[in-house]
């Protein structure tokens, strides 16, 4: 069941498409944790270029999903729909297996430390309950 859906999320983040990754909210404590999906299909724009006949999924686009899933809650707990939360920061980035057309991303995201506009976030993505990518984040919310 979701918390949820697109239509919730596009009242909360400014993104659209083709850069909006992130396609339900599964669970969410509006506190400190948060878990977003997003499902690829090999319509995805990126697909088409990265790479010919070998699709997958740019690791910087892997970290932009989490973000924006980090961004949902950074919004909630600050009761401050459509404001965007800016990277400050990305360390510890780690890609452990590619993400491909017809993968479900599960971003898996958790406060580390908030102050009032600066926040750090460690995230981890799965695919068919395999860990994909992880990172930490900090982030400056306007």
């Amino acid at each position: 069941m979701a918390v949820m859906e697109l239509e919730d999320i596009l009242e909360i983040l400014p993104h659209r498409y083709p850069m909006l990754l992130v396609d339900r909210v599964i669970e969410c404590d509006f506190e400190k944790r948060i878990v977003g999906i997003k499902n690829l299909t090999f319509n995805e724009i990126f697909f088409q270029g990265h790479f010919p006949g070998h699709p997958v999924m740019p690791g910087v686009l892997q970290i932009e999903a989490m973000a924006q899933v980090g961004g949902i809650l950074i919004n909630k707990i600050a009761a401050a729909e459509k404001a965007v939360a800016y990277f400050m920061a990305i360390d510890n980035a780690k890609f452990r297996q590619m993400i491909r057309p017809g993968d479900q991303m599960r971003m898996e995201l958790e406060i580390v430390k908030m102050r009032k506009t600066v926040c750090v976030m460690h995230g981890k993505a799965f695919v068919d309950g395999k860990l994909a990518v992880e990172a930490d984040m900090t982030f400056f919310r306007s």
